[in-house]
């Protein structure tokens, strides 16, 4: 789950990036009108939520500079490496589709056999409705996967971790996060009612500080990592963290919704990146929505895990069962993924190729490993939607990811890579972004433009 304890894209992401850097000089509009009853009322009038008014005002700021809203396209076609907007084509990437599985033959096949079979719909929890054959087998390949004794898969992966965190800590225990986590990390812990501390990026010994200092003041401890990063696309040291969790008597989880298909030889994991024994991690977790094209997430580990999570962890216990085409869908990619790992090979050679030739332009990408996500960091925020947009005018679809996503300063366009992208649209990219962010420069800041014209 790509993924941070920032908020991630839309709304959110467009939250402070005119408000701050046009201040008064942005007409504001107007108050939004509440009944003329109690201030009780009014707190119940929608248009006075917080941060309503805010996106009233980045709206109408956004319109006057002329720019367009990235967020929220119609796409009129399968979105991989490329797509199609408003009928016309563009080479994207906005989309997690890895390993071009989305659409594969045998992935769409596998899916058009179980509605023949079952349907569309569970129809309610699995507790209830009881099981369909393809949850049990795609569990029964997801733990072979990862040498577990069992797994269990949900409808949402964002949900997968929330509840999953949520049913197994409580006050006292405490949990231990990167402090780029995914907002379910956060959230999950929320719930729990754990302690929650965080530290510094991929940081071992900022970790091994605050386990130091603290780990001897709660029951139950569980560190918390991702298999690769949504928004940086570097990973962490899985053996250094396997030693600290040892060290320190702590449930050690791996968060591998953007790992699963892109780190590792052949796309099997953080594990294999590392070269570590998968057994080494307590819980593995992942989503179906990436790699596998498919929708949900699921947990990895012991059989005990697997079997409180299955009669304990309420988005399970309470949610409707994954429907059965998504099941079979995601069963199948994964077969796809580890019978054909010369796709693996393909979005590696097109990472490489992206991160060199940015590299060469004198781009600035962070601490990318040049696997399947590659930011392109400009620093300022109304810079990152100017490019975006520039750039969509180009035929290229990207996302800028702006504060509070990601710090003011550190604003960027993040390229998600797959399997299908050609060399001529990458090095096309690559070079059109340098080509609109020297023009942007040249063109001195946009906001002394604005006021030069009012």
């Amino acid at each position: 789950m790509t993924q941070s304890a920032r908020p991630d894209g839309g709304r959110a992401a467009l939250a402070g990036f005119v408000t701050n850097r046009l201040g008064r000089t942005t007409p504001r509009p107007a108050a939004a009108k509440t009944p003329d009853t109690s201030r009780s009322s009014a707190a119940q009038n929608f248009e006075n939520l917080p941060g309503y008014r805010e996106l009233k005002l980045q709206r109408s700021a956004a319109e006057l500079i002329g720019l367009g809203n990235p967020f929220f396209r119609v796409h009129d076609a399968k979105a991989g490496a490329t797509t199609r907007i408003d009928q016309k084509s563009f080479t994207n990437f906005s989309s997690y589709d890895y390993l071009g599985l989305n659409g594969h033959p045998k992935v769409s096949a596998a899916a058009r056999d179980a509605i023949e079979s079952y349907g569309t719909s569970a129809s309610a929890s699995r507790v209830v409705a009881g099981e369909r054959p393809g949850h049990i087998s795609l569990e029964q390949a997801l733990a072979a996967h990862y040498q577990t004794q069992g797994c269990v898969v949900m409808v949402s992966g964002h949900a997968t971790n929330v509840t999953t965190i949520g049913a197994l800590l409580e006050a006292g225990d405490v949990v231990f996060h990167d402090a780029l986590s995914h907002n379910s990390i956060v959230t999950g812990v929320q719930l729990s009612g754990a302690q929650r501390r965080s530290f510094a990026h991929n940081d071992l010994d900022a970790l091994e500080n605050l386990l130091q200092a603290t780990r001897h003041e709660h029951r139950r401890a569980l560190i918390v990592v991702e298999g690769l990063y949504s928004m940086d696309g570097d990973a962490p040291d899985l053996a250094g963290f396997v030693a600290l969790k040892k060290r320190y008597d702590a449930w050690l989880m791996v968060d591998e919704a953007h790992g699963l298909g892109v780190t590792g030889r052949t796309g099997a994991g953080l594990f294999e990146h590392c070269g570590v024994d998968p057994k080494e991690v307590d819980i593995w977790m992942g989503t179906l929505s990436k790699t596998l094209s498919a929708c949900g997430g699921y947990i990895c580990g012991p059989i005990a895990l697997i079997e409180y999570l299955k009669h304990s962890a309420g988005g399970f216990v309470y949610s409707v069962g994954m429907s059965p085409p998504i099941a079979a869908a995601a069963e199948a990619a994964l077969a796809v993924m580890q019978a054909e790992p010369e796709r693996v090979e393909r979005l590696r050679r097109n990472g490489t190729l992206f991160l060199s030739t940015a590299r060469k332009l004198g781009l600035d990408t962070g601490f990318s490993l040049g696997l399947a996500v590659i930011p392109i960091i400009v620093g300022d925020s109304l810079k990152a939607v100017t490019l975006s947009d520039r750039l969509f005018k180009r035929g290229i679809n990207v996302q800028p990811i702006i504060h509070p996503a990601v710090p003011e300063r550190s604003s960027r366009l993040r390229f998600f890579l797959t399997s299908e992208h050609t060399p001529e649209q990458i090095t096309d990219t690559v070079t059109a972004v340098a080509e609109e962010m020297a023009a942007i420069d040249k063109g001195g800041s946009l906001i002394e433009q604005l006021l030069a014209k009012r």
